[in-house]
This record gives structure tokens, sequence and C-alpha cells, in this order.
């Protein structure tokens, strides 16, 4: 079989191509006297991925023109605590968007503090009631990670109608929701996990293979169907054999990349786009919320 090098899905540019079109958009409505988009990103301790990541999310909100009204709490805050603080940003009108950085200390309760977001205002698409409108097909907020692997492949057309589709993973945060995306698609879904028998059998199947599970280039060429899509949503850092830190996925690049037919980077791959997909969150929120109470057409 000839070897070839699969194209790359380039989430980076996506994203950059986003983000522009979400700034003209923004700067539409702050010309003409609007309040911005605001996007509220709690964080609790100092988790060092965690902080890089809310640095991220801070400096894309700065450059599309979206207001931060970020809040760092010490580790030791109370679960009451973190609560008022939600409830306080819920009626809070210049914020449209409340994420809560997880994961959280282990004396908090993550799941009562998401459920806790006014819907209308869940950046991050985790709350009950718009994974329920997910799974019904409606209109909503989407989960960000998800949504950003779905309108990756809408970018270089990649045909999911009747396609088999492997997600390795069965999180909330990933795994489930981005099943219902791609059955709303029309793919045909397998969810594959840590307990599954003979993983490399299923994934074998997959004309899209998703790696969603955590654990740093556990995808290896030998375990992708020839000409596969794989879309890598894992994002490790490993210390290498030279003493050197460095970002890997959750599929080894290297080997799977003479197999596949696409495949995703790590990193400018599926993280950049995640924090688009938030970016775009907040800003649908808005206009939702904010404009749509005021008659302000949508500036497209």
């Amino acid at each position: 079989m000839s070897s070839q090098i699969a194209q790359l899905l380039d989430g980076k540019t996506l994203a950059q191509k986003m983000q522009a079109e979400l700034t003209q958009q923004v700067q539409a409505w702050t010309s003409q006297g609007y309040r911005p988009p605001g996007l509220a990103v709690l964080m609790v301790g100092d988790n060092p991925a965690s902080a890089a990541y809310v640095r991220n999310k801070e400096r894309a909100c700065e450059r599309v023109g979206i207001a931060s009204f970020g809040q760092h709490f010490p580790a030791t805050i109370g679960q009451s605590d973190l609560e008022q603080a939600i409830q306080a940003l819920n009626q809070d009108d210049q914020v449209d968007g409340i994420l809560v950085q997880l994961p959280l200390p282990h004396h908090l309760d993550a799941v009562t503090a998401l459920n806790l977001i006014d819907p209308s205002k869940d950046a991050d698409g985790l709350h009950p009631m718009n994974l329920g409108r997910l799974v019904r097909g409606e209109p909503g907020i989407r989960s960000c990670t998800p949504a950003g692997v779905m309108r990756l492949l809408q970018e270089y057309q990649i045909d999911l109608k009747g396609k088999q589709s492997v997600v390795i993973g069965r999180s909330v945060l990933v795994g489930k929701p981005l099943m219902l995306m791609l059955l709303e698609a029309d793919a045909t879904v397998t969810i594959a996990h840590s307990r599954s028998q003979d993983l490399g059998a299923i994934s074998r199947t997959a004309d899209i293979l998703i790696a969603a599970v955590g654990r740093p280039e556990m995808v290896t060429a030998e375990m992708v169907k020839p000409g596969a899509v794989v879309i890598d949503v894992g994002i490790n850092r490993i210390t290498d054999y030279e003493g050197n830190n460095r970002l890997v996925g959750d599929v080894n690049f290297a080997s799977v990349q003479s197999v596949a037919g696409f495949i995703t980077p790590v990193p400018g791959g599926i993280g950049v786009m995640t924090v688009t997909m938030l970016l775009q969150n907040t800003v649908w929120s808005y206009q939702q919320n904010f404009l749509n109470a005021l008659s302000v057409p949508s500036a497209s």
C-alpha cells in the first residue's frame, strides 16, 4: 500500500477566520452605541493548566471586543460563596455568558454550581436544559468542544451522512454531546470507552474517528482505518525523553498521519476551536437576550 500523508484539518486558521467575523459583528453593534457582549469566567484555585486556559479565553475576548468579567477565587472558597458569585452574574445585565473553569477543588460540588448558571448565559453549553435541547434537536447553546469539532468538519466539507463514526470517550463535556451532534448530522455513531473490549477492532470501523479520552497518544496507526478522518480532542502535557515539556493529543500523530485521510494537529486543532465556540456562544446569547429585547437587527 502506498504511503500517504493525511491532510491537516487546520483549526487555527478557521478559528482566526471566525474570530475576525465575530470582531466585525461586535464592532457593528458597539459603533451604534450598544454595549459589547460580556463573558465571565470563574476560576477557583491556582491549577496551572486552568490558569493558562483562562488567560487564553480572556485574550480571545479582548481580540474580538467581548468584555471580560473574570473572577479568580482562592482554592479555599466555600460552596455558598461560589454559588452567590454565580447568582450575582445571573442578575448582571452586562454579562451574557458565564463559564466555571473546571476542574474545581474536590470540596466543591461542580454539578450543583453549573446547574445554577442561567441556561441563557451558559457559555459552555453544559446546563441540563441546554443538553436537553441538544437531545431534542432544538436550537440552543451547544457545548464548545463538540461544536468546534462539528464546525471544523463542516469547513472541510466532510460528509457525515451515513458514515460510521466512532467516539472514544463518554464524558458529558465531549463524548456524549458529540454523539448527539453526529447523530443530528445523520452519522452512524458508536461510543467506545475505557471498558470497551477490543478497542482497536471498534476504532478500525470508523470513517470518522474522534479521540476524547485524555490519554497521551493512545490511538496508534493500527487502530485507524486507512483514509479515515481522525479528530484529536486530547490536550496532554508530557515530558519527553530529553526532559522537555510538550503538548500531545490522544492520537499518536507521527504514526497515524501516514494512515489517515484527514487529521487534526495538537496544538492548532480542536483546542483553538473550543475557545472560538465559547466566544460564538457568548455573542449568540447577547443577540438572543439583549439585542432581541431591543429589536436590533443581526449584524451578519
